[in-house]
């Protein structure tokens, strides 16, 4: 069973709050080494106001995994859902939650703010999967190898992130946002979200687009890909079809196969 829950600061009495919170506290702890404070993990109120979260629970009720984002308020360029943070716990992996919680959160929101016209969507991670997933299922996307430079829409709304939002996407505040290649340096240096170019278990299953992510980014340095692209109510039902598709296929070729979580960082 999966649970919605918009903007929960506002619409959650600080009890029911205060529970959620704990909740997710306990999956995070399975997940990750060190806890950051910032997002969903720090508990504030202030930061609850701007999240949409899915929650998946078992059938005694127990929570097994979330995914949280941001609605971010980008002034007159409009709001951004920011794909956020996505933790699985390890008693629950195999059973596709990551895309079931996510693809949870994306359809809320368009039905909720962005009915009518696509939705910019952001993304910051240096996970080749996540880059990669990003780039293949959503539109406009940029930087990716589907889209060669970005609009002035693309640039504007990248930089407002780099100038206003760096704390809601855990970049450190002396991380170097190089423009051209809409890229943080040093952003996760020495933090539980750094990755080794090397760790397969973090790579896209399409060697191409590992290639061209790793192209951007140095792993050692800590660097991360910041991406603006677009979603909507016309184009999200295809991504669902693909991704049912691709795994309804892999299954029947080796049922047996054990399948790879990816913990999609900020």
């Amino acid at each position: 069973m999966i649970e919605i829950y918009v903007k929960p600061g506002i619409n959650l009495p600080i009890s029911e709050l205060e529970r959620l919170h704990q909740e997710i506290m306990d999956i995070a702890k399975e997940c990750l080494d060190e806890i950051p404070d910032y997002q969903c993990l720090s508990g504030k109120r202030s930061e609850y106001d701007r999240l949409i979260i899915s929650v998946s629970r078992d059938k005694n009720g127990k929570v097994e995994g979330f995914c949280s984002s941001y609605i971010l308020n980008a002034e007159e360029l409009g709001n951004i859902l920011h794909l956020g943070l996505t933790c699985v716990s390890p008693r629950a992996r195999g059973l596709g939650l990551t895309h079931q919680l996510t693809s949870k959160v994306i359809s809320t929101y368009l039905l909720r703010y962005s009915f009518f016209k696509p939705a910019w969507i952001s993304n910051v991670a240096c996970v080749l999967s996540s880059l990669g997933n990003v780039a293949m299922h959503f539109e406009d996307v940029y930087p990716s190898p589907f889209k060669a430079s970005p609009s002035d829409h693309h640039v504007k709304l990248a930089k407002f992130i780099d100038q206003n939002f760096r704390p809601e996407l855990y970049i450190k505040h002396d991380a170097v946002f190089i423009e051209n290649k809409f890229v943080f340096e040093k952003s996760v240096t020495g933090t539980m979200f750094e990755k080794s170019a090397e760790d397969r278990k973090f790579h896209h299953r399409d060697v191409e687009l590992n290639n061209f992510y790793k192209g951007l980014i140095d792993f050692e340095n800590g660097d991360e890909v910041l991406q603006i692209g677009k979603v909507s109510l016309f184009s999200y039902p295809k991504y669902l079809l693909k991704n049912w598709n691709r795994k309804k296929s892999k299954a029947m070729l080796n049922p047996v196969m054990p399948k790879i979580r990816d913990i999609a960082n900020s």
